[in-house]
């Protein structure tokens, strides 16, 4: 891996060549050219001093031109901007403001190692700014821009702060590797690995928290999307399941000092309607119980005890500037977000500068991103995979609302008593207050990012950057179990060790994570105006990364007395002799180009080639290539073209492979895990040197246009795209020396849809006394198919609960979407309130996708005077959702047991000995509109003072939503995998959604 050094040196090398002085008979203009109305740089403006001499802007809208001595003026020609033309008068530098005529198809977006204008993308790219974002309270950067981009769906996998969450681009396309998009912050791909997860220690395993967390959503200037191969084959291996790019903000000319404050207030925005304690007697003696027995004398509502009014707050402060060589931005960030659920949060403190310098008149130029995150989370026993006893939402659902909180002597009620050392009896019951109360569970996140970049301007059009990416995360988790808790008296089982109960003996687990990546690059840029019709803009570059990831746990126990509740590691008198881990690392090295030719600023064509060489993938098949072209032709512009109707009329073309290879390190090799003393080892899986990357074909069409003189603009757009040699971990046949090995499955995932997108100018502010009103939509229909995978089931999707080991509900197949349920058909309670099952209880059959079909969300703004105000809708249909919350609490054989149900179960006719098999009775239509975001707002007409501005708003989350659902929300996707293969659409005692309400300040000096 020299290779990267010499070529280091080789570009230094032609940097000493080509810098050289400006002709003496000519002299050097410069400036910079902006939008008239926001005075936002423009890219890619045409600046002309005739003869075939100009240049086009760059991505800050600066410019340097070399000219004749006898130059007088030069003009500035941009599509969809008025045509200028400006005397020099003797000036060597000149700030240029251009009037709009349609600023949509100016809008710069962020492309892959670069930026272009809407109106000269050729491959599929959408892009969002603040002024676009979701508001609110915010934890990650996905839920600025969930429901707003065609083509994206954004699924929680609950309501807690900071809760991963599953997207997926055009639909999902992969089996078995991960589905998540490559995210890309200030140029440094990001490890899509998790730095918090949750051990299972006797109440479920958690997911992993959101490997986003560490940005603050106030830094971000804009989100880009890269959806469809052509856009994405930039990133190679890397790109099968999009891309998104995130540019944080840079100092401005003026910017100075601001800052921003909010308070927010929320609560659960619904919770089950459970039976009370009079009803919940009733209900048990009508199924033939003794009421008496199981009435132990309180009357708790035992959602409210676990949940809260929570209350979030969050700081912002920032300053900077910029000067004609130079910029400079630093921001600082606290948010300390409240979940709904008693006991959990997320704090958030963030440090961050970006700068950036020229010099030698603007020949070289260092930017640098750096930022610093500490993320602390607190959490609450919420889980996905806990037993019949329930982890935290499970026990406050099903337990008996006459049980009260705490007994006569002040302890937590236990329904099996305490001994005589005052150590609770049985692990039959949880009390869901102790529950909360005496697991205490944080973790403490730092992360590092720090990009540098060095440009430097070889020759007139030609330019290298070189930049280099650091990326450190560190946690820590840990976890305590006080020795008094109600209900984990079994001991648990890690490996080939036995660790004593919980309860009795207390317990506290460290875990230990780090993630290490280096990313390296290097590209030249070439931008030339061939003739004064044609440019060609190219870039050849070649990358190198390393990711690293360290993971190690430790659990002590025996606490000094049984009254202790022990939050310190080293106090335990107890502790594993060896800590329990794993590490693994990969490297990536890339070679990559991109071509994009225009004729006549109309026939646009882009070419991209990547070809990327991975440590993870088996000796025969490290190295793979992935190419891309797309073309546009910009209709409007031909002689004939309908100019009366369309301002701007363009098609788009592409077609590209991509790759997937988020997969395990060191899968393709023969693995062993070493049991707990090192004594001796179990296979893992079988060497497979033929391993490859999963690949992706993608083609698609694309239809822009702009009419009514700007003030409606749209996109349609036709994707069709295939995902082959599909990665999995295949059982091999016993007796074997190893269990399992990874391969390229047969068949492929096919994803077809079409997209949307439309901005409409309804009223400008040429009427009505500066009232204006614009309107976003977007919407998608997709449709999500298995092919050519033979008689081949994979199964998925476990289901939990009493009575369900071992259950599951999804399975993949040939001819049917991804994840599809299939379930006992149920069709209801025959006269006896036992089920029906017309094909017998074990006879699974296919019963709908947990994909939705159809996406769309709308976005109205509307501004007055000062005041402004926004509501955005979104919605999915076509799509179902497994209750397993329902399945393993909800029917009325648990009032027979003691356990509470909902109103609506205990009102059927359900006999009391019915079981609650897994079955079509528990998928459910997820059908939803929500009223997700409101805000307004009002700006003081400040005129001189301290204040160069200010600004109060009110925005709302989470307002309304319309679902036939039974569940709390039917955007969820709780982890039910099975054997490492994801599920989607389950939903099982999940942290509930909060409905938000913020007071937010925002004033600049």
């Amino acid at each position: 891996m020299q290779f990267k050094h010499l070529l280091t040196l080789c570009f230094f090398a032609l940097t000493c060549f080509f810098i050289q002085p400006a002709l003496a008979q000519n002299k050097v203009i410069t400036g910079k050219v902006t939008d008239k109305k926001d005075g936002s740089p423009q890219i890619g403006v045409s600046v002309s001093a005739g003869n075939g001499i100009g240049t086009q802007t760059n991505v800050d809208g600066t410019f340097r031109l070399s000219v004749p001595a006898n130059t007088t003026s030069l003009t500035f020609n941009y599509i969809g901007y008025q045509s200028q033309t400006v005397n020099l008068d003797g000036k060597s530098f000149i700030a240029v403001a251009l009037e709009s005529t349609s600023k949509a198809l100016n809008e710069v977006v962020v492309i892959g190692y670069g930026s272009t204008r809407v109106k000269d993308a050729t491959g599929s790219v959408a892009s969002l700014s603040p002024k676009d974002f979701n508001k609110g309270v915010i934890a990650t950067p996905e839920q600025l821009l969930q429901g707003r981009i065609a083509g994206v769906q954004v699924t929680p996998s609950s309501g807690e702060p900071g809760a991963g969450a599953t997207i997926n681009i055009r639909g999902a396309s992969s089996i078995r590797s991960g589905t998540s998009p490559l995210y890309v912050v200030d140029g440094v791909p990001l490890d899509n690995g998790g730095t918090s997860g949750g051990f299972d220690s006797g109440a479920g395993g958690a997911s992993a928290r959101n490997p986003l967390a560490f940005i603050n959503p106030n830094d971000i200037e804009n989100i880009s999307v890269l959806k469809d191969a052509s856009a994405s084959a930039i990133y190679g291996s890397r790109g099968a399941n999009g891309v998104v790019l995130i540019t944080t903000k840079k100092g401005r000319k003026g910017a100075g000092l601001q800052f921003g404050a909010s308070t927010s207030v929320a609560n659960a925005a619904k919770t089950y309607d459970l039976l009370g304690r009079e009803d919940f007697l009733k209900a048990v003696a009508s199924v033939g119980a003794d009421a008496a027995a199981v009435d132990y004398g309180g009357n708790t509502d035992w959602q409210k005890e676990i949940l809260r009014t929570a209350v979030s707050q969050n700081y912002n402060l920032s300053f900077g500037g910029a000067s004609n060589t130079g910029s400079y931005r630093a921001s600082t960030n606290y948010d300390n977000q409240e979940g709904i659920v008693k006991n959990t949060n997320l704090k958030r403190f963030n440090a961050r500068l970006n700068a950036s310098q020229s010099f030698f008149g603007e020949r070289l130029k260092f930017d640098l991103q750096s930022l610093y995150s500490n993320v602390k989370d607190r959490f609450a026993p919420v889980t996905n995979n806990a037993g019949f006893n329930g982890s935290l939402i499970g026990a406050a659902l099903q337990t008996n609302p006459t049980i009260p909180v705490y007994d006569a002597q002040g302890r937590y009620f236990n329904l099996n008593g305490y001994s005589a050392s005052g150590i609770p009896n049985g692990n039959s019951f949880r009390n869901p207050v102790s529950l909360l109360n005496q697991i205490d569970d944080t973790d403490n996140i730092n992360r590092y990012l720090n990009n540098l970049t060095m440009t430097i301007r070889l020759i007139e059009g030609l330019s290298y950057k070189g930049n280099i990416g650091i990326d450190r995360a560190n946690s820590l988790r840990q976890t305590y179990y006080d020795p008094t808790i109600v209900g984990f008296t079994d001991n648990s089982g890690i490996r080939d060790f036995t660790v004593p109960s919980a309860t009795g003996n207390g317990r506290g687990i460290l875990q230990h994570n780090e993630l290490r990546s280096t990313t390296t690059e290097h590209t030249l840029n070439y931008d030339k105006k061939l003739t004064p019709n044609s440019t060609i803009t190219a870039l050849v570059g070649y990358s190198y990364a390393t990711y690293k990831n360290f993971y190690r746990y430790d659990i002590g126990w025996g606490a000094a007395n049984s009254k202790d509740f022990l939050k310190n590691y080293s106090s335990f008198a107890n502790h594993l002799a060896y800590p329990i881990g794993d590490s693994s690392s990969y490297k990536l090295q890339s070679y990559f180009a991109r071509v994009n030719y225009s004729y006549k600023d109309k026939y646009i064509i882009t070419g991209t080639v990547r070809r990327d060489g991975s440590s993870r993938f088996g000796a025969n098949h490290q190295y793979a290539t992935f190419p891309a072209v797309a073309a546009k032709w910009r209709i409007s512009s031909e002689s004939w073209a309908p100019k009366s109707i369309f301002d701007d009329l363009s098609l788009r073309l592409n077609y590209g492979q991509t790759g997937n290879q988020d997969y395990p390190s060191y899968a393709s090799l023969k693995l062993k895990q070493l049991n707990y003393y090192g004594t001796s080892s179990s296979p893992l899986n079988a060497a497979n040197p033929d391993l490859k990357w999963e690949t992706q074909t993608a083609y698609g069409a694309g239809i822009d246009f702009t009419v009514l003189r700007g003030r409606l603009s749209g996109t349609v757009e036709y994707f069709n795209k295939s995902q082959k040699d599909l990665l999995f971990l295949q059982d091999l046949a016993q007796p074997a020396a190893d269990t399992r090995y990874w391969v390229n499955l047969p068949g492929n995932v096919r994803n077809t849809g079409v997209e949307v997108g439309l901005k409409f100018a309804a009223v400008t502010n040429s009427t009505a006394k500066g009232f204006t009103w614009d309107i976003d939509y977007n919407m998608t229909f997709v449709k999500n198919r298995v092919e050519n995978f033979g008689n081949r089931n994979v199964i998925t999707g476990n289901i939990d609960g009493q009575g369900l080991s071992g259950a599951y509900a999804q399975f993949i197949g040939d001819g049917y979407p991804l994840y599809t349920f299939n379930v006992s058909q149920y069709n209801g309670l025959d006269a006896n309130g036992f089920g029906i099952y017309p094909n017998g209880i074990d006879a699974a059959t296919p019963h709908g996708s947990p994909l939705p079909t159809f996406l769309a969300g709308i976005n109205n703004s509307f501004t007055y005077g000062n005041w402004n105000a926004s509501f955005f809708v979104n919605g999915s249909t076509g799509f179902y959702i497994y209750n397993n919350t329902a399945n393993a609490f909800f029917y009325k054989g648990n009032l027979v047991s003691g356990r509470n149900v909902t109103k609506e179960i205990a009102a059927t006719n359900e006999n009391a000995l019915n079981s609650g098999e897994v079955s079509s009775r528990f998928v459910e239509k997820g059908d939803f509109l929500r009223l997700s975001n409101a805000v307004i707002g009002y700006t003081f007409p400040v005129k001189n003072g301290a204040f160069k501005s200010l600004r109060v708003s009110l925005t709302g989350q989470n307002l309304l939503l319309i679902t036939g659902y039974s569940g709390l929300d039917p955007e969820i996707n709780t982890n039910k995998e099975r054997n490492g293969v994801p599920s989607r659409g389950i939903d099982y005692t999940s942290y509930p959604s909060a409905r938000t309400f913020t007071l937010g300040l925002n004033a600049s000096f």
